[in-house]
């Protein structure tokens, strides 16, 4: 396999959480399309990541549907509004797979376990080590952990109560997580990351990546 780096020879593709990573966070759920909220650039950066080759999955908890907050038909009602803003951004992604489980039923699907992630892996046929995966909540990066997958976290109002203290202590259980300011400084971290791998193969360099989003 190539490096972490490096996806010269297969499918680039990045995992995105959704509340607090694609749209504001909502305590009592995202039940219509008309409580979907997209966070300011967010839309943008997913499309600046299909234009330089990534392809991006979503994988959302939706605990919603295992309290009966909303049915399949809202769910689908939701994402389906979503693709038609990132569609006039110029954005797409490839599939959302989401968990329908409240907490007590104990699936294996919902985050922080892996089993929504390795499903991705395994309808892509991609290898997760090379997959990045970001949200907007400790719980994310967990799931990257557990996953396998490259982990990076969004500086997000889903943080809650999080201290700066607290934060920098969760990232450091994560070996390798990164924390960005938001959806956008991701995209460019990730875009440089794979403009330095490819130039690395070529033989070139570019200066080092700097971005003023990355915090870590």
């Amino acid at each position: 396999m190539p490096a972490r780096s490096d996806h010269s020879h297969g499918m680039k593709l990045v995992i995105l959480g959704r509340d607090g990573t694609l749209n504001r966070y909502r305590d009592d759920h995202v039940k219509s399309p008309e409580e979907l909220e997209p966070l300011p650039g967010a839309l943008e950066a997913v499309a600046r990541l299909n234009h330089a080759g990534w392809h991006t999955v979503m994988a959302t908890n939706q605990p919603g549907i295992g309290r009966g907050l909303l049915d399949m038909a809202g769910l689908n009602a939701v994402h389906l509004r979503l693709n038609q803003l990132l569609a006039e951004k110029g954005g797409r992604l490839d599939a959302a797979f989401f968990c329908p489980h409240a907490p007590e039923e104990n699936c294996s699907c919902r985050k922080p376990l892996p089993g929504l992630i390795e499903q991705i892996g395994e309808r892509f046929g991609v290898e997760l080590a090379q997959v990045h995966m970001v949200g907007a909540s400790v719980k994310d990066l967990q799931t990257a952990q557990a996953a396998g997958c490259i982990p990076h976290l969004l500086r997000s109002e889903r943080l809650g109560t999080v201290d700066e203290a607290q934060l920098q202590a969760a990232i450091a259980q994560v070996p390798g997580a990164r924390l960005h300011a938001d959806l956008a400084a991701f995209a460019e971290h990730v875009i440089q990351l794979d403009r330095r791998a490819r130039a690395d193969a070529r033989g070139t360099a570019l200066p080092p990546d700097t971005g003023p989003g990355d915090l870590a």
